[in-house]
């Protein structure tokens, strides 16, 4: 959409420079040699410059609908963020809580990376030391402990899952990968507020 109003605007630029300039007639009597002739004008119209900045800012209808951390809010700020730590399955980077625009959103670095394995999931802990306070080698969880948040996207980079509104983030103490299917967590950060 940005491109669309750089464009428009571009467009009315150049019809507002051009519809300064005298207009030209095209009746060849008008002149003996039957070149067109320039119609005088008695005050020129006129011309737009790029003096003053032309408002480019995206309205929320016109902003892309991408989880990039380019193109995300000015209005994001940092609730919580925390390192995860090794579960059953070494795992590391940081962890971060965010609120934009209303909403809380669980962000993992781009320096997250943990191993692959069957039926991950991203999760909010109510534990602020799930490694600690559970057993290995799987560091099994409690299903009263936890809300599941949605299924890890990739085992690498930056990634972002949005926190439901139902959901009280007071509740919870950590962000913590896990798989279901083996009830086993891989790594958990511990959300320093």
């Amino acid at each position: 959409m940005k491109l669309l109003s750089v464009v428009s605007t571009l467009s009315l630029l150049a019809i507002a420079c051009t519809s300064s300039l005298p207009s030209q007639s095209a009746d060849p009597a008008a002149s003996p040699s039957g070149a067109p002739t320039a119609t005088a004008a008695a005050e020129p119209a006129p011309v737009p410059t790029l003096a003053q900045p032309i408002e480019l800012a995206a309205t929320p209808a016109d902003a892309p609908a991408s989880d990039s951390a380019s193109t995300r809010s000015a209005e994001e700020s940092l609730v919580a963020m925390g390192q995860f730590v090794d579960g059953e399955h070494p795992t590391r980077g940081s962890a971060k809580v965010v609120t934009e625009n209303g909403l809380l959103y669980v962000e993992l670095g781009e320096d997250f990376q943990t191993d692959r394995g069957p039926d991950l999931f991203v999760i909010l802990h109510r534990s602020d030391d799930v490694i600690g306070t559970t057993q290995p080698p799987a560091y099994a969880i409690q299903e009263a402990d936890y809300v599941s948040l949605a299924p890890l996207q990739a085992t690498t980079g930056e990634q972002r899952y949005a926190i439901p509104a139902t959901v009280n983030l007071a509740d919870f103490q950590s962000v913590a990968i896990w798989c279901r299917r083996f009830n086993a967590t891989f790594g958990a950060a511990s959300l320093q507020r």
